[in-house]
């Protein structure tokens, strides 16, 4: 599966409150917490993101609270993948869980610019900086994890599982 899309850079510890605050947890449709996705830290984000863009952070991204809402609102925004020198242990598993593509590699992390036009392939890892024609690896995810970000999420993944074994 390949992805294209432009930077949204970050930086390191970017918790969970920051991607969706505490105060729209009201709601767990996408659509209405991407319009409040990454407000406190770029209060125009749900606005000027594009389908397809990328976030791009430092270290830890997603610590905080264990809320499914926040991988929720970074894929309802449009946000086709998040580049992050690491993620926290629960947004990881929460993100696949939903199918938002997560990539850990430092050196893209580091390295990559708002607005760089990137160009991702998850089934190798590849990640291509096509401003500045410059390509990183990060490990990619084994076939059965990439199975379940291309059905859309786990619960997708299962269900066309099921389907087809009846």
């Amino acid at each position: 599966m390949e992805i294209r899309g432009h930077v949204w850079k970050f930086g390191d510890d970017v918790d969970t409150d920051v991607i969706i605050p505490a105060r729209y947890l009201n709601t767990s449709d996408p659509k209405e917490l991407a319009a409040h996705c990454m407000e406190d830290a770029d209060p125009g984000f749900a606005q000027k993101v594009k389908k397809g863009d990328i976030i791009v952070a430092g270290k830890n991204f997603g610590c905080g609270s264990s809320r499914e809402h926040a991988p929720l609102a970074i894929k309802g925004a449009g946000v086709s993948c998040v580049i992050a020198a690491s993620f926290a242990r629960i947004f990881y598993r929460n993100a696949v869980n939903i199918g938002l593509p997560i990539l850990e590699c430092p050196e893209a992390a580091a390295e990559l610019e708002s607005g760089d036009e990137v160009e991702v392939d998850l089934a190798k890892g590849m990640i291509k900086n096509l401003s500045k024609s410059k390509t990183y690896h990060a490990a990619p995810f084994p076939a059965f994890m990439q199975e379940i970000i291309k059905a859309g999420g786990l619960i997708n993944y299962v269900q066309e599982r099921m389907k087809n074994r009846a």
